[in-house]
C-alpha cells in the first residue's frame, strides 16, 4: 500500500524510523530537516494528523496522534517536536472561514509556525489589522510557509479589545513566511534542528479573515470530539509524547548496555540487583504515566461532544495526565544518564543528545510544576476562571 493511503499514522512514523535515524547527526549539526527527509515527512501526511478532514487533514484521533509523536521523537526528538508543533499549528484552521483554509493549506506541503504570546499588539483597521512585533520560540519556522502572531487588538479608540471573560483578547493572525523576517537565535544545548527562531514584521496588514482566536473553544467552526479539546491541551499532550519518546530511547539504549557493561572488576550490571530493581521502576513510571495520559485522553475523546468544548474538569484531567507524563519522562531520562556513567558523556553516546534535548524541552511551559497546583485548585472545587 503506497504510504500516502496508509490510514495508520504511527506505521507510517515507524516506516520513516531509519530515515531520521541517518539524518539525525545532520539535523544537529545544521539545526534543519535535510530537505529529502522533510519532503518524506510530508508524504507522510505526519504534519496533517490534526488538521481538519474539510480542510485536507486526517483529523487524528489524540491517541494516536500521541503514539506516532512518540514514535518519531525515539529516532529524533527534533524531528518529533517540530511534527507537534506543526500540528498544534494546525488545529487553528478548526477556527477559520473553509475559503481561508484552502488558502492556506491547500499546499500538501504546508506549514504554519509561530512563537508564544507576548507584549506585541495589532491595531484594528479597515478591514484587518495593522501589526508590528517581535516574536520568538517558533518552532519549525525553517520549513514553514505560514507564519502566525498572537497578541492583542487596540482599538480605534485605543483601548484593548476584550474577550467573553472580560479580559484583554488574544488574537492570532496568519500571513505568508516571506511577508516576515526570519532572526537566526536559537542556539541552544539540545533541540536544534527544531531551529526555533525568530522573526519579526513591520506595518503588515492580515486581513480579518486570516485572523482569529484560539483561546475560546466555543468559537471553533469545526464539529467533532478532536476539536471539542482546547489547543492548549492538544498542545501539551505533543510535549508528552516527545518527552515519553526520547525517555522512552533512552531506557531501550541503558538496557542494551547494562546486558553488556560490567564495570572494572564487577560483574555485569544487568546481574545486579540493583540495576534490576532500577530498571524496573524506570519502566514502570514510564509506563504508568503514559498510560495515564491515553486512558484519559481515550475516555474523554470518546465521551467529548460534536460542538459543546470538554468541561473545565476534563481540561484539568487532561493537563494532569499530560503534566505528570512529562515530569516522569524526565524522570527515566536522568535515571538511565546517571546510571550509564561516563558511557553517557561523550557526543554521539545514545544518551548525551537525548539528554541535552528532554532538559531543552523540561525548560517549556508546558512543562512547569505549577499546572499541579492549577489542577489542585479544580479537584479541591477552587478552579481558576480561565482554565485552557
Amino acid at each position: 500500500m503506497n504510504i500516502q493511503t496508509r490510514p495508520d499514522p504511527l506505521a507510517r512514523a515507524r516506516e520513516l524510523g531509519p530515515a531520521i535515524t541517518a539524518n539525525a547527526d545532520e539535523i544537529e549539526r545544521t539545526r534543519r530537516i535535510p530537505e529529502p527527509l522533510l519532503g518524506r515527512l510530508h508524504d507522510s501526511r505526519l504534519f496533517r494528523m490534526l488538521l481538519p478532514r474539510s480542510a485536507g487533514g486526517d483529523e487524528t484521533d489524540p491517541m494516536v496522534y500521541m503514539a506516532a509523536l512518540e514514535e518519531l521523537a525515539r529516532h529524533d526528538a527534533s524531528i518529533g517536536w517540530n511534527t507537534f508543533t506543526g500540528n498544534s499549528s494546525a488545529l487553528i484552521a478548526a477556527f477559520l472561514e473553509p475559503s481561508v483554509n484552502r488558502a492556506i493549506f491547500a499546499d500538501p506541503r504546508t506549514v504554519v509556525s509561530w512563537g508564544p504570546p507576548n507584549a506585541s499588539r495589532a491595531t484594528a483597521v479597515d478591514g484587518g489589522y495593522r501589526l508590528t512585533g517581535r516574536w520568538d520560540f517558533s518552532s519549525g519556522c525553517r520549513q514553514a510557509n505560514w507564519l502566525g502572531a498572537h497578541g492583542h487588538v487596540v482599538e480605534a479608540d485605543g483601548s484593548l479589545r476584550l474577550n467573553r471573560f472580560g479580559r484583554p483578547t488574544v488574537r492570532t493572525w496568519l500571513f505568508p513566511v516571506d511577508e516576515a523576517t526570519l532572526i537566526d537565535t536559537w542556539k541552544t544545548i539540545g533541540l536544534c534542528g527544531t531551529a526555533s527562531d525568530s522573526y519579526r514584521v513591520d506595518d503588515l496588514f492580515v486581513p480579518e479573515a486570516f485572523s482569529t482566536t484560539r483561546e475560546d473553544p466555543t468559537l471553533r467552526r469545526e464539529r467533532g470530539p478532536l476539536y471539542a479539546f482546547p489547543m492548549q491541551g492538544i498542545y501539551a499532550v505533543g510535549v508528552a509524547a516527545v518527552a515519553s519518546g526520547i525517555a522512552r530511547a533512552m531506557l531501550s539504549e541503558f538496557m542494551q548496555l547494562a546486558s553488556r557493561k560490567a564495570p572494572r572488576g564487577l560483574s555485569r550490571m544487568a546481574d545486579t540487583a540493583l540495576v534490576q530493581a532500577d530498571v524496573a521502576r524506570a519502566e514502570a513510571r514510564l509506563g504508568s504515566a503514559r498510560a495515564y495520559l491515553m486512558e484519559t485522553l481515550a475516555a474523554i475523546y470518546a465521551e467529548a461532544n460534536e460542538v459543546a468544548p470538554i468541561e473545565v474538569a476534563d481540561r484539568a484531567r487532561v493537563r494532569l495526565a499530560c503534566t505528570n507524563a512529562i515530569h516522569g519522562a524526565i524522570e527515566v531520562a536522568d535515571f538511565t544518564y546517571k546510571a550509564a556513567g561516563v558511557d553517557a558523556i561523550f557526543p554521539g553516546s545514545p544518551f548525551e543528545r537525548r539528554f541535552r534535548d528532554i532538559h531543552t524541552l523540561s525548560q517549556q511551559i508546558q512543562s512547569r510544576s505549577a499546572h499541579f497546583e492549577q489542577v489542585g485548585q479544580v479537584l479541591l472545587g477552587v478552579p481558576p476562571e480561565v482554565f485552557y
